[in-house]
């Protein structure tokens, strides 16, 4: 928990309605901040001139960007809407955020590499996206890089999940309700992340991050494992009868390829904001309570 004696900060988070936005929204009574949600329909972070108004209105000195285009199998016909989100909000946020002196933090997707490592991925590993979605996602990490506002971060994490919005977890939940036996993948192996977990580490930090170049972090929750795995977590804490069967990515072909690999390295943001990252279990128990699934 950040110390109250801090600054004050005026904090733009954009996207609010998404799942890191509204994990952010219910935390936020315990920091000593000022937030300020916005989504679609109070600011056009497309449009400089929207940004600029909004952040002196409200002198605004913090933006989380949390908006961004995640439809992974759409993205791969709708590319000029993802590429508008992903890659050119990002550079208007980032041009505005250097003008006014505003800490920036964007939030990015391991899907920025091409899943093939045999070890988790280091923040310097060189990218290669696979798909429309993971090229816009790294198009708007360069345009904050070339742009470079003062004290800004990006945070790339995976296999978001969270008490909101639609995820893997409440899929599961309700197919595990409905099937007798299912399907799940087991050859892409990963992390879950909790938005919660990475909300609050996105709020302690605040304060901490100071940096002259635009600085790259890896975050997700500690532990290996695949989506087949994940699943049988669930179906298990849930207590629900459906089997979960292993299946290979090949027998469930999705418009956009998904990388087999992408588990983070988090040593570089634990050693330089001092943080303990829990454990992935240790997330999807929380969320199953909140969801009232689990007592």
């Amino acid at each position: 928990m950040p110390n109250s004696n801090s600054n004050t900060y005026n904090i733009l988070v954009t996207g609010s309605n998404g799942q890191v936005g509204s994990e952010i929204k219910e935390l936020a009574s315990n920091y000593p901040y000022n937030f300020f949600f916005t989504n679609r329909s109070n600011i056009d972070i497309t449009s400089k001139d929207d940004i600029r108004n909004f952040c002196q209105t409200n002198s605004i000195n913090v933006i989380i960007n949390c908006a961004a285009y995640t439809a992974v199998d759409k993205a791969e016909s709708d590319i000029e809407y993802a590429d508008l989100v992903n890659r050119k909000a990002v550079k208007k946020l980032s041009i505005i955020a250097k003008e006014l002196n505003i800490k920036l933090i964007h939030i990015s997707t391991d899907y920025v590499f091409d899943g093939k490592n045999f070890k988790p991925y280091v923040e310097e590993y060189k990218t290669n996206p696979q798909s429309v979605y993971g090229k816009s996602k790294l198009d708007g990490e360069l345009e904050m890089i070339n742009v470079n506002p003062l004290n800004s971060i990006i945070i790339r994490t995976s296999w978001v999940y969270s008490y909101y919005g639609n995820n893997f977890v409440k899929t599961m939940l309700r197919l595990g309700k409905e099937k007798e036996e299912l399907g799940v993948i087991f050859d892409q192996v990963g992390t879950p992340t909790y938005a919660k977990h990475l909300a609050q580490t996105i709020l302690d930090i605040i304060p901490e991050i100071e940096n002259s170049k635009v600085e790259i972090y890896n975050y997700s929750n500690e532990g290996v494992i695949s989506w087949y795995d994940f699943a049988k977590d669930i179906m298990e804490l849930a207590n629900l009868n459906c089997k979960v069967k292993p299946i290979e990515t090949f027998q469930y072909p999705t418009p956009a390829k998904r990388p087999h690999f992408s588990l983070l390295n988090k040593k570089k943001i634990k050693e330089k904001f001092n943080i303990e990252i829990p454990y992935y279990k240790d997330g999807l128990i929380d969320c199953l309570k909140r969801l009232d699934v689990i007592k």
